[in-house]
């Protein structure tokens, strides 16, 4: 019963981005071949939301539900591991037409054989987790 309350933000997040067409595979299409804006709004509107919280976090000193204060760590300055994820996230998010959220969702939604791209993900966390101490952080 503790946790319902993050079911329903995240029940609502996924009829969200369905009904939005954020987790459509033909959008994600469009949006890697730079045949539409539709994707890049929405990506464009996240990440300006997110700025805007961010800020209001720190200036309001916000606290979490328990009663800490949030704490933004300061940004990391290593350019290229953000390069080489952020390319890796890319490939397989054009290769599978799904990033990891709405992969959840798509299978919500009867999309099954996403199930094969989900089970791919965890494979890779999984290498990822055996090489990570053997990879530049």
């Amino acid at each position: 019963m503790k946790y319902l309350k993050f079911l329903l933000v995240g029940i609502f997040f996924g009829i969200v981005l369905v009904k939005s067409e954020a987790v459509s595979w033909y959008r994600i299409y469009e949006m890697f071949r730079f045949e539409s804006f539709h994707m890049y709004g929405i990506i464009g509107t996240a990440v300006a939301t997110g700025i805007l919280l961010i800020l209001l976090t720190k200036k309001m000193k916000l606290k979490t539900i328990e009663g800490a204060l949030i704490h933004i760590p300061a940004k990391d300055k290593g350019l290229v591991r953000y390069l080489v994820g952020g390319a890796i996230f890319g490939l397989g998010w054009a290769l599978s037409g799904a990033c990891p959220g709405p992969m959840y969702i798509l299978v919500g939604t009867g999309a099954f054989t996403v199930l094969i791209v989900i089970a791919a993900a965890i494979l890779g966390t999984f290498v990822y987790g055996l090489l990570k101490d053997k990879l530049p952080h």
